[in-house]
């Protein structure tokens, strides 16, 4: 199965997503910004990383990239996407996910291990988690806090799409949330970085390894 990730001029962990697809066993496929197709992938991440230098907003000028109208389009379809951190804005700028990932509670860029509640066990990208396990998981971002209005926070809860929410909400998101999926469940945004926690040697543990081997049993 082949996994695409997507590089924007100012991403910064594409080859540790690359990495951790290879290491729950897909064939990794490059996609630049500038691709017009998916060139035949199976599913495609969406890496973090100050893609445009976080110009006028985070993930803003991404989304407009060529390589997102054919990744919003075959998500319409129902192929899996995965956006991390930065990743996550650009998904909610492209209009795949509701919501948006504003400055920090205290304004502070934060790096730490956190521990995340799976919400949500049933997406395309969290099926090889229980629900309710706590997973830990490296966060890295300035822009992080999850806001949405009341009526679009009722929805997300009352439809089972909070994917994962954080134990010690250091960054002030509304309800702790960490992750959201769209209605397919299909398509999952997360703040914190689940390929940076794939083995020991470089991560606090290796519960990220699981988004990425559920994507693959989904195409499977």
């Amino acid at each position: 199965m082949k996994i695409g990730v997507i590089t924007f001029p100012g991403t910064l962990d594409d080859v540790d997503a690359a990495r951790a697809a290879r290491t729950a066993g897909a064939d990794v496929v490059s996609l630049w910004h500038a691709d017009e197709d998916l060139r035949g992938v199976d599913a495609v991440v969406v890496p973090g990383g100050f893609s445009y230098g976080d110009y006028l907003r985070s993930g803003a000028i991404s989304a407009l990239a060529p390589v997102m109208r054919a990744v919003v389009e075959a998500a319409n379809k129902g192929m899996p996407v995965l956006g991390i951190c930065n990743g996550f804005q650009i998904l909610t700028e492209a209009g795949l996910l509701p919501g948006a990932l504003t400055r920090n509670q205290g304004l502070h860029f934060h790096c730490v291990d956190t521990y995340l509640e799976v919400a949500n066990a049933q997406t395309s990208w969290t099926s090889e988690f229980e629900q309710g396990q706590r997973i830990l998981i490296p966060a890295k971002h300035g822009e992080g806090r999850f806001q949405a209005d009341a009526e679009t926070v009722e929805r997300l809860e009352g439809e089972g799409r909070v994917v994962f929410r954080y134990t010690d909400n250091f960054n002030g998101s509304i309800n702790g949330i960490a992750g959201i999926t769209n209605e397919a469940g299909n398509v999952v945004g997360l703040m914190p970085h689940p390929e940076h926690a794939i083995d020991l040697l470089t991560g606090p543990s290796t519960d990220g390894l699981g988004l990425f081997v559920s994507a693959l049993k989904v195409v499977a």
